[in-house]
């Protein structure tokens, strides 16, 4: 999608047998996974053809690249990082926010050296240490679309960093918009 206009510049339906989740680019590779069928996809970043496909235990909520490993999150207060070559679990961090566990960690996004993680239904994204899994700081969120002006089964839910030019955006299921953060 063009930016600046909102055009569709490409696209890739997924086959109806799946539902299609979190994405994150490594280099020349597009990476994709399925929400229950823990099925992931691997696509040419460039020409959407596809390379290969990969397995996972669990759902696949949320997917973003550190530089190193992908990190997984599946809809509990885990993040799993992956080999992006073969696919293993490397390591993992649970987490909380002080001694509470942070569930429904979806959309996944590294930034600056932590994780952002939107939580489902919450109108807020946590900022996370991959180190240790603690959050260390939350981003409030419910002023830009106010809950009362939407269906409830619109929620936060896009994170999107643009390390080039340092931008920050986000948006949610079905919103009408797409919001630069300053």
């Amino acid at each position: 999608v063009a930016i600046e206009s909102g055009e569709v510049d490409r696209i890739l339906p997924i086959n109806r047998l799946y539902f299609g989740e979190g994405i994150t680019i490594v280099g020349n590779r597009l990476y994709q996974l399925t929400w229950q069928n823990g099925v992931g996809f691997v696509y040419d970043a460039d020409t959407f053809a596809p390379i290969q496909t990969f397995r996972y235990p669990g759902e696949g909520w949320g997917l973003t690249f550190d530089g190193h490993t992908l990190i997984l999150s599946d809809g509990t207060e885990t993040l799993r990082f992956l080999h992006p070559e073969d696919f293993r679990v490397v390591r993992s961090v649970q987490v909380s926010d002080g001694e509470r566990p942070v569930v429904r960690l979806n959309e996944l996004e590294y930034i600056n050296g932590e994780i952002w993680a939107n939580v489902w239904y919450e109108d807020r994204i946590a900022r996370i240490s991959p180190a240790t899994g603690l959050v260390v700081d939350w981003v409030d969120l419910s002023a830009i679309y106010p809950a009362s002006q939407r269906p409830s089964d619109n929620v936060l839910n896009g994170i999107a960093f643009d390390a080039v030019n340092n931008r920050l955006f986000v948006t949610g299921k079905n919103w009408p918009q797409l919001f630069e953060l300053a």
